[in-house]
């Protein structure tokens, strides 16, 4: 053998077996002693209608439109989200708010259009981070499973979440332990 760089290295024996390590009794037996071991220890399984697992703070899940505390949109279509998405799973088109509009829209400009496309997200969190009023974010919600290609696509309605004034239960819960941050417009 050359010279040896670590002292993990350790030579090979190539004696020939014995009987009993030739029939394998002790392996076997070591195996079943890890096994018996698994049935004392907790199980990793939980039953999940019964039992929800709790997420990490850091959890991402599905995206959600958010409004201010009147209930008029955040999204002023800038597309920094769409641009910041690196899988490009969002599509937007905007649109001019016209008068009278003035307690569904925020601003000026609006998502007539938007669109995201679940199988394409990697939900990693840049059109969150990306958004200068807080329109997105990622909530405790994990995406649901689906039959055909065009359930993965979300669209705006699918989106926004519920109206705060008129829909309160639902607005809080889809709001889950999110504190309200106040950006400076």
């Amino acid at each position: 053998m050359g010279k040896q760089l670590t002292n993990r290295g350790k030579e090979v024996d190539r004696s020939p077996m014995t009987f009993l390590e030739s029939i394998y009794l002790w392996n076997i037996i070591k195996g079943m002693g890890i096994t018996i071991s698994h049935l004392f220890k907790k199980k990793a399984t939980i039953n999940y209608p019964e039992q929800k697992r709790s997420f990490s703070k850091v959890f991402r899940g599905l995206h959600v439109l958010n409004r201010d505390a009147e209930g008029r949109e955040n999204c002023t279509a800038c597309g920094l989200c769409a641009v910041a998405c690196p899988a490009e799973a969002i599509t937007m088109e905007a649109a001019e708010r016209l008068p009278g509009e003035e307690h569904l829209y925020r601003e000026e400009k609006y998502a007539a259009k938007y669109e995201i496309n679940m199988l394409r997200c990697i939900f990693c969190g840049l059109c969150e981070e990306a958004c200068p009023k807080d329109a997105i974010y990622l909530s405790e919600t994990f995406a649901p499973a689906n039959y055909s290609r065009k359930g993965f696509i979300y669209k705006k309605e699918d989106l926004v979440i519920p109206h705060p004034i008129h829909e309160k239960e639902a607005y809080e819960k889809a709001r889950g332990g999110r504190v309200e941050i106040n950006k400076k417009d």
